[in-house]
């Protein structure tokens, strides 16, 4: 899992507002399908937003956890039932302070 420095995580924070969600986590919880939709939408966009249908925030934390280990992926923000991750690509298109 990446870490990232508060300024780095508040730059992130700033370019994600116009971001839509782009993966879902439903009913099924977290599957290997969710994972692997995640991993390409990393790969295609380096700063993604993941909404989960679920109203239990320590169940939440645990999933952006979990992303975040499987997937080498940084997590910047756990905001209601939005999760936003950031990895960069090779080369990064995203330039962190």
């Amino acid at each position: 899992m990446l870490s990232l420095t508060p300024a780095q995580r508040k730059h992130l924070k700033s370019l994600a507002h116009p971001l839509k969600p782009v993966v879902m986590i439903g009913a099924a919880g977290l599957t290997e399908a969710v994972l692997r939709e995640t991993a390409r939408a990393l790969a295609a966009h380096e700063l993604i937003k993941v909404r989960v249908q679920n109203d239990d925030r320590a169940e939440r934390e645990a999933f952006l956890q979990t992303i975040c280990a499987a997937l080498g992926a940084a997590p910047v923000q756990h905001i209601g039932k939005l999760l936003l991750l950031y990895r960069p690509a090779d080369p990064p298109r995203i330039q962190l302070p």
